[in-house]
């Protein structure tokens, strides 16, 4: 309880206090570790579309995608354009833009949904760092306040015994004195 009042006179307005700051305030006065993985815990929430969203995304913006893409688009161009007889998709290529157009449709709101995911995961970092932060910040106010009581607490144990040096000093002057007067 000492704790949470010193955390009154550390904050300007700790009434303002969230569920968040509240929480980490207990925390730093019972003593608890506030540092976990937020990754594993949102890792291990993730849905199979999550997963498979951020697989897609991660493969669809990858050099392999692009240079296998690129490989597919030549090879198509090339198959249609020299043999234009059986060609399955003569040129202009009508076929291959269907095909990216569906492609694009599909990946687009895919990638999308991983780049959610990814949004939501870095504010959720983020306010674990703020609670990190803050529960340090604590830390650190409450280890100020226990060093300035121990210096306190010496300066007054030096001042006793400054006091108990002086006395002893005057009572051997005045010892010293007291035969040298007769």
């Amino acid at each position: 309880m000492e704790f949470m009042r010193s955390a009154e006179r550390w904050f300007e307005h700790p009434e303002r206090f969230g569920e968040s700051e509240r929480r980490i305030v207990t925390k730093a006065a019972h003593r608890l570790a506030m540092a976990q993985d937020p990754n594993r815990k949102f890792d291990s929430e993730a849905t199979l579309g999550d997963r498979l969203a951020d697989r897609v995304a991660r493969f669809g913006g990858s050099w392999t995608f692009i240079v296998a893409f690129l490989i597919f688009l030549v090879v198509w161009a090339l198959l249609n354009s020299l043999n234009r007889a059986d060609a399955v998709d003569p040129y202009p290529f009508v076929f291959l833009n269907l095909i990216l157009s569906m492609l694009a449709a599909i990946q687009a709101p895919i990638i999308m949904m991983s780049q959610n995911r990814q949004a939501y995961k870095d504010r959720r970092m983020a306010t674990h760092d703020y609670e990190i932060n803050l529960k340090a910040e604590i830390e650190i106010l409450a280890l100020h306040e226990k060093l300035d009581s121990l210096r306190v607490h010496q300066l007054q144990e030096l001042i006793v015994k400054q006091q108990q040096q002086l006395d002893l000093l005057t009572k051997l002057v005045t010892q010293l004195e007291g035969p040298a007067k007769k």
